[in-house]
């Protein structure tokens, strides 16, 4: 796929960028992920034969209910704990984000990685152990694998079912970096804008990004004009901001905003409080 870029559009109505994570960084991702937990099932049964605490006979059950039990809640618990990303992940650097814009919820992670025991680990399992079956049952069950596992490569959006049960997309993690040019001193504007902890406290890293998209410059059309203010009314709603606004103003306010954003999340990440966006500590809860 040439061109992976697609675009999303959050609850607040700024469209992002992103781009479809690849086959390859998703089977990087996987595998990386298939040896931690494997690693860490293998030391586990090594501390148990080394100790004698079960027979042999035990020892093959035990495997099997490690597999499943600590191979699940190791993708959902490390989904959720990190906005959509495994250990695996955050070594390739992509995530898991929800397909309409809006906030990762914990069904949609459980949900996919439920159907990854089915379309990923099963098939695969089978194919490896070459247990189908004989005659044309066996056939069919081999055919219906490989489709599984190929699903991915058939669509743009490189989406396993799990995915589209779940309302799902794997992209690749925006790198996070802020315009020098935009937090430059300028010449202060009359409105002069000021804003305390509880406005600056609901976004985050993601929100600022967004938010440089439509500083980069001015509105020339009435279109654009339109949704600066769409993006000013959203902003004041979100942040609580009941001070009177003109429209002459809007943009004043959208600069001002963003400079004294980025210098708070900038002292909170001194503290090593880096906010990743608006969602960051209902992810705690």
């Amino acid at each position: 796929m040439k061109d992976r870029r697609i675009e999303i559009v959050p609850p607040e109505g700024v469209p992002v960028s992103l781009k479809v994570a690849t086959a390859g960084a998703r089977f990087g991702a996987q595998t990386l992920d298939i040896l931690i937990t494997f690693g860490g099932m293998f030391l586990f049964l090594l501390f148990v034969i080394f100790t004698n605490f079960l027979d042999e006979g035990l020892l093959v059950s035990l495997f099997f209910l490690l597999t499943f039990f600590l191979r699940v809640p190791y993708y959902i618990f490390s989904e959720l704990v990190w906005n959509g990303r495994t250990l695996g992940k955050r070594i390739v650097k992509i995530r898991v984000i929800s397909a309409d814009g809006g906030r990762l919820t914990p069904h949609q992670i459980v949900a996919r990685n439920l159907m990854k025991e089915v379309e990923v680990f099963l098939p695969a399992t089978t194919l490896l152990t070459g247990n189908f079956g004989n005659g044309w049952t066996g056939f069919a069950i081999f055919v219906w694998m490989c489709a599984i596992l190929l699903f991915p490569l058939l669509n743009k959006r490189r989406l396993r079912l799990g995915d589209m049960i779940a309302g799902t997309l794997v992209v690749e993690q925006p790198k996070a970096f802020l315009m020098p040019d935009l937090a430059a001193p300028k010449v202060k504007t009359e409105s002069g804008f000021v804003f305390d902890v509880s406005h600056l406290n609901i976004y985050g890293r993601f929100e600022l990004q967004a938010l440089e998209g439509i500083l980069r410059e001015r509105p020339k059309t009435p279109d654009a004009r339109q949704r600066v203010s769409d993006v000013v009314r959203t902003i004041r709603r979100k942040i609580n901001y009941v001070e009177p606004l003109l429209p002459n103003d809007h943009w004043a306010f959208l600069t001002d905003f963003y400079r004294q954003q980025r210098a708070y999340l900038e002292s909170r990440q001194l503290f090593g409080d880096a906010r990743e966006n608006k969602f960051h500590d209902k992810s705690k809860d």
